[in-house]
């Protein structure tokens, strides 16, 4: 865990758990920003009085602190109304986590690249099988220079291609230009809580169009064990909200047995990361993208959201749930987006 500049002398601990403990809470305050002030983020030093022992079971801001990234890209939360929280049941969680029935690939069948730069072309392994259709033979999906670099090219905005990365197994380092989603969320996010969509998400920062922007994670379960949790919802087609099939390469006659029976399933309800509060709008400014590492575990591909165009500070972010289907039909969920262009149902 991260402990986030932590005082580390016991007897701190001690003589401020006693000044609490009888009630002299300006002689605590005043003991903690003394020792505090050049040791402690001054969000963690107001925190860590409120609560003084970092809980990830109990604490949401505890849990996001607790990031590899929290310094450089935090996560915030803020909601007006103090009585509103996000759901007490619910978990931040920085990797999803595999449950019962799921599994990786043997180590023995992880086969990566031999590039020592520039991996750009066809002569990348972890490219062969991209399905972009640009000239030259760059099938390599990012930006390679000037104010967008690392961004998606134009081409594949409205593309529905996987995107193939490098990873651990590839001789390339971890700088590689082919490794954008495997280097994790690179913009801080804000939950906050929407007029009448419940909680959203946005950032303070201005967002480029073909930015990676962060990946649906969750419990990573099995298609049984996922009609199993929709079942026993007490609304099943809400419980719909947060369940993602990893199903982009999923096909009964593939020659890869992983890939033949029926997908598994991320179930970010009660486990995920901040994408969990995504909302719909039939005017998206994002779009979900299968994005491939180790091709022995195509059957585990991300979920990763780009930004589709440029996003100004405090947008809310958000993506078309059904990704433009429409069958002109009317449907069970009514949707509250607000879009010009609003389709009127969710599904």
């Amino acid at each position: 865990m991260n402990k986030l500049n932590e005082p580390n002398k016991s007897s701190f601990h001690s003589d401020l758990k006693k000044l609490k403990e009888g009630k002299k809470l300006k002689e605590a305050a005043r003991m903690l920003n003394a020792y505090s002030t050049n040791i402690m983020a001054p969000t963690y030093r107001d925190h860590y009085f409120g609560h003084e022992i970092p809980s990830l079971k109990d604490c949401h801001w505890c849990q996001i602190r607790s990031f590899s990234n929290a310094n450089e890209y935090p996560i915030s939360i803020v909601c007006k109304d103090e009585s509103l929280t996000l759901p007490s049941d619910f978990t931040f969680i920085e990797k999803s986590i595999l449950r019962e029935g799921v599994s990786r690939a043997d180590p023995e069948f992880r086969v990566g690249c031999e590039c020592s730069r520039n991996c750009h072309g066809m002569t990348c392994h972890c490219l062969q099988d991209s399905e972009v259709d640009l000239p030259d033979h760059n099938v390599y999906a990012y930006q390679a220079g000037g104010n967008s670099e690392g961004c998606l090219k134009e081409q594949l905005l409205d593309s529905k291609a996987p995107i193939y990365e490098c990873h651990e197994a590839c001789a390339c380092d971890e700088t590689c230009d082919n490794r954008i989603v495997a280097r994790g969320r690179r913009v801080p996010l804000q939950v906050f809580r929407t007029e009448n969509r419940g909680w959203g998400v946005r950032s303070k920062v201005p967002i480029k169009a073909g930015a990676f922007i962060d990946c649906y994670i969750g419990e990573i379960i099995t298609a049984q064990e996922a009609e199993r949790r929709r079942d026993n919802a007490i609304i099943s087609r809400r419980k719909d909200l947060y369940l993602f099939n990893i199903d982009k390469f999923t096909d009964p006659d593939s020659l890869d047995e992983t890939l033949r029976g029926d997908p598994y399933v991320i179930d970010g309800e009660f486990y995920a990361g901040p994408s969990r509060f995504f909302n719909h709008s039939c005017e998206a400014n994002m779009r979900i993208f299968a994005r491939v590492g180790d091709y022995s575990e195509k059957n585990l591909h991300d979920l990763a959201f780009f930004a589709i165009e440029d996003i100004r500070p405090m947008t809310e972010l958000t993506f078309d749930y059904v990704d433009g289907k429409d069958d002109g039909e009317q449907g069970s969920e009514k949707c509250l987006c607000g879009a010009q262009s609003c389709r009127g149902w969710l599904w």
